[in-house]
């Protein structure tokens, strides 16, 4: 998405070094936390004990600092989160990746929330966020000659591009304020790209198929911290190697997650704060007016015609209804950190239209251009790699999707043939 000259960052109490400088335009942000979700699986409890290290902390078991994480209640804090991500996307013939398919919608000036998701999946990121309660949040995307904000203050949620100064604004309804509610929040993908909420997805269900540990201790924005290592256990299929997660010793808010491959080399998720505080932040910080001359996109109300999101679907409508057959074959097989996702297209094969742009036949030659053909007693299909995630597209309009390797989706697709 092309950028225009970029505005003057104001200077709103947020930040406490200086703002972005001008410089050259770097890649554009996203969470990874879809990856992360399916990263995250399931754990088990293992008693351990914490052994000794720097800091020198008190002993605790795995089970005592799962606990105490759960028992966290920090309402307030502000502070600064680095997050690095390398999944191994793979890239497109003549040129670029995956990634970029999910650009931005909406056109170039678009602010939209939605219109960020998948907008970057790879490189070192820099987040400033900050919350007060469950009504009001700030998360700041910070590249070298911009920043992207998105502010939720009581029934206002604003978004902020300073590169093509346009914004996008949306407001609670009558009725959901009436009732207390609140339909328009930010997208969980965007608030959820913390260390906290990221290992809240990984702790959210136990079961045997996870080893989990105290291992060791650390320091992480300048806050002593447990480590939680949690891994699946050796018979597992899963691509993933470890999960680690830093909980702040004090008052057990995850402070820093950090996942690695099977395969090994360098982390694929690294998500960590480089500063913290737990104490109030400024109320100003949660203030936002759009600059002079800012685009601003109201979002639409809903039940109007134009509710659609900003790549022109109707998803109250036939595209909806689309969206639900296409996902009705959706079923999951395996257990844990070997579960694969399995959807079975409509139609099938025979749903593809010669020339067309859709169906299990266009994504086969789309896949073909950087995938490898693979044969079983499915039949044959074509498998698409990543560190953590794969899929297998067979010629016959299925796909099975998980965190394992080749081999357990080919053994997947040949049990469901």
């Amino acid at each position: 998405m092309a950028r225009i000259r970029p505005t003057q960052v104001a200077d709103d109490g947020f930040w406490d070094d200086e703002p972005p400088s001008r410089g050259k335009k770097v890649a554009r942000y996203a969470a990874p936390v879809a990856v992360a979700g399916i990263a995250a699986a399931t754990i088990g409890l293992v008693p351990a004990l914490a052994s000794t290290g720097d800091p020198n902390l008190p002993k605790i078991s795995a089970k005592e600092l799962i606990s105490k994480m759960a028992a966290s209640d920090a309402q307030q804090m502000s502070g600064s989160v680095k997050i690095t991500t390398d999944l191994g996307i793979p890239s497109l013939p003549g040129g670029g990746s995956l990634a970029d398919l999910g650009g931005a919608q909406g056109g170039e000036a678009s602010a939209s929330p939605d219109s960020r998701l998948m907008e970057l999946v790879s490189g070192s990121h820099t987040l400033r966020v900050a919350t007060d309660g469950p009504d009001k949040q700030r998360v700041s995307i910070v590249e070298n000659a911009a920043e992207y904000s998105m502010i939720h203050n009581g029934d206002e949620i604003w978004a902020y591009d300073s590169g093509s100064n346009s914004a996008y604004h949306a407001t609670a309804p009558k009725e959901a304020k009436a009732k207390g509610g609140h339909r328009h929040e930010l997208p969980k993908d965007l608030r959820g790209a913390t260390p906290q909420e990221i290992a809240k997805t990984v702790l959210a269900s136990v079961d045997n198929t996870t080893d989990v540990t105290v291992d060791g201790t650390s320091r992480v924005a300048g806050r002593d911290a447990y480590d939680l290592l949690i891994k699946p256990k050796a018979d597992s299929d899963s691509t993933i190697g470890s999960v680690r997660i830093a909980v702040d010793a004090d008052n057990g808010v995850p402070l820093k997650f950090t996942l690695s491959p099977k395969s090994g080399g360098k982390a694929a998720i690294d998500v960590g704060y480089t500063k913290v505080d737990f104490g109030k932040p400024k109320a100003s910080t949660f203030d936002f007016t759009p600059p002079k001359g800012a685009k601003v996109t109201e979002a639409p109300k809903a039940g109007r015609p134009e509710a659609k999101d900003f790549g022109g679907k109707d998803f109250g409508g036939k595209d909806f209804k689309g969206a639900q057959g296409a996902l009705s074959g959706l079923k999951v097989v395996g257990k844990g950190w070997d579960s694969i996702a399995r959807l079975d297209t409509p139609g099938g094969a025979a749903s593809t239209n010669p020339g067309g742009d859709s169906g299990p036949g266009a994504a086969s030659g789309l896949l073909g251009g950087f995938g490898k053909e693979v044969k079983g007693d499915f039949g044959s299909g074509t498998v698409v790699s990543t560190r953590l995630v794969n899929a297998l597209l067979t010629n016959d309009g299925k796909v099975f999707v998980g965190a394992v390797d080749k081999d357990a989706l080919v053994k997947a697709a040949n049990a469901a043939k």
